[in-house]
């Protein structure tokens, strides 16, 4: 029997570049946070890097085929904000935009629409140097270097992701520190991910002033998240706690207030209460 997918489903693959493009030092590309977590003695528990990974920034052509023999429709990547721009502002790397361009070339010849990614996690290490996503200088620099993507790959692409799950960039990079940057400062985190939603509207500004016609949207990770024991306020109270933290932090800002949701994360690193997934 064949299994027919509906009419207008996309079917698609994805990835992040640090995962992924290995080249770590090839082509004027500069450090990342990952790339100094992941070097730093008894950060990673066996020692690996992304310096390699799977060699996709010199297999490209090859993982294109791969994608066509799939049958994808679309493909998620993301860009290198530090081999296109390597700290972070200034004039970008014409062989880092080089790269993206016969990428984003080579995926539409094949029928392969992508949608892209402008952070997946890896920020030039010399904005960490100057606070990372606790200082706000960091949110429009990303908004400049969306523009930038825009400009560049505007005629290529027409879905956009700011941000992948800047959850994890605010609490695990600066809450719980077991995400680059590795930093622990519980006031930092709620600073960071009040600069990563700050990020993310002044980059969908930037990105709609070059192409008016383009989709912007922001990847969230969100968890539904219930009392243990309903009847108790203190767990009742856990979740409410989790939920502010978990998903109305990044669910809430806009223009008007969002009605409450009941789908939260899991706690934080350290956070009370008996909820469970």
């Amino acid at each position: 029997m064949t299994e027919r997918l509906p009419k207008g489903f996309v079917l698609g693959a994805a990835t992040a570049a640090y995962q992924i493009e290995g080249a770590a030092h090839d082509d004027g590309r500069g450090p990342s946070i990952w790339d100094t977590m992941s070097h730093t003695p008894g950060r990673i528990k066996d020692g690996s890097t992304g310096d390699v990974a799977c060699d996709h920034y010199h297999r490209w052509r090859e993982d294109v085929d791969l994608m066509a023999g799939l049958g994808l429709d679309a493909y998620r990547l993301s860009i290198s904000w530090p081999r296109v721009q390597p700290g972070g502002s200034g004039p970008l790397n014409l062989k880092g935009v080089a790269f993206y361009r016969s990428l984003l070339t080579a995926l539409r010849d094949r029928g392969i629409a992508p949608w892209v990614t402008l952070y997946h996690w890896d920020l030039p290490q010399e904005l960490e140097d100057r606070g990372g996503w606790r200082a706000r200088q960091t949110a429009t620099a990303f908004a400049e270097y969306a523009r930038l993507m825009a400009r560049e790959f505007g005629d290529l692409v027409e879905v956009w992701t700011t941000l992948n799950e800047p959850w994890c960039s605010a609490f695990l990079g600066y809450g719980s520190g077991v995400h680059a940057p590795g930093v622990v400062d519980a006031a930092g985190s709620l600073t960071a991910a009040h600069h990563l939603n700050l990020a993310h509207g002044l980059a969908a500004t930037t990105i709609r002033e070059e192409l008016p016609g383009a989709q912007v949207a922001i990847t969230l990770n969100l968890h539904v998240t219930r009392p243990a024991d309903p009847v108790l306020a203190s767990d009742r109270d856990a979740v409410r706690q989790i939920d502010l933290l978990g998903n109305e932090v990044f669910l809430g800002p806009g223009p008007e207030p969002l009605p409450r949701r009941r789908c939260v994360p899991g706690a934080p690193p350290g956070h009370g209460g008996r909820g469970h997934g």
